[in-house]
């Protein structure tokens, strides 16, 4: 493979990306969530409770930055913070019924619009996309 086919398989890869965050927030929008707020509303209702240090490990942010989209989700009555029984300093953050009901409208809305994006490839394609990426994301 040419340097040049090289380069374009990284700006091929870069533009899906792209593509695929521009048709998240469109998914997002009814919603009025931003991507991380969606991403931490998931870890949270995931782990059915999680301290902030953990959630801003697993969105891969600094703590701060994890608090603020805490603050956003619960303004909005999507999370709870209640006190952490094994460390009285500490809160853990739990979804609320409305959480976990948008978090399963959100669920819903984007594997509807990754069936619609993914389903422009033949299912052999998309087996073999899979296999790719799961190779390069290791």
């Amino acid at each position: 493979m040419t340097d040049d086919a090289t380069a374009e398989l990284g700006d091929l890869l870069m533009r899906a990306a792209r593509t695929l965050r521009r048709r998240w927030r469109a998914v997002l929008a009814p919603w009025d969530l931003s991507p991380h707020q969606a991403r931490a509303l998931g870890v949270v209702g995931e782990r059915d409770g999680v301290r902030l240090s953990d959630l801003a490990e697993a969105l891969h942010i600094a703590p701060r930055s994890a608090t603020e989209v805490a603050d956003g989700l619960q303004e909005r009555g999507l999370v709870e913070r209640t006190p952490d029984p094994g460390d009285r300093r500490a809160v853990i953050l739990r979804p609320t019924d409305e959480g976990r009901r948008v978090r399963a409208e959100i669920d819903a809305a984007r594997t509807a619009d990754s069936a619609e994006l993914f389903a422009r490839l033949p299912a052999a394609d998309r087996t073999a996309l899979a296999r790719i990426l799961r190779t390069l994301a290791d």
